[in-house]
């Protein structure tokens, strides 16, 4: 069976602390933290204006964008995410979970990457 994936990255600068760590992350610091919101499916679109799309990248950016307006851009995520401890895994999980919740078509995975060589990937089977 044929199987396209596809992705759209998105960027966001917010804060976060992770209180029971034993390292420096315990401290208060920010990242410009980069994401990768996963598509697959098997089925392109046939016919009309996204015809031969799994889905349009800017339909994907509509979902994205009141999560990172409302909880992740400029933002401290231990307040607006409500996680407790907001790792790379825990803040990919909760971007997932919020699209998913959404209803965005095809949802595969989301990776997150809050350094240029640390990141964090999510999805379900």
């Amino acid at each position: 069976m044929e199987t396209w994936t596809i992705y759209k990255e998105f960027r966001f600068e917010a804060a976060h602390r992770l209180p029971d760590h034993d390292g420096k992350c315990q401290r208060l610091h920010g990242h410009s933290w980069v994401g990768r919101v996963y598509l697959r499916g098997s089925r392109l679109t046939e016919s009309g204006p996204k015809a031969g799309m799994l889905m349009d990248y800017g339909d994907i950016k509509a979902y994205l964008t009141p999560l990172l307006n409302d909880y992740l851009d400029h933002h401290y995520l231990n307040d607006t995410t409500g996680l407790a401890n907001p790792t790379s895994e825990e803040v990919a999980r909760w971007i997932f979970d919020r699209l998913f919740e959404a209803g965005l078509p095809h949802l595969h995975a989301i990776e997150v990457r809050e350094t240029c060589t640390s990141s964090a990937y999510y999805g379900k089977e």
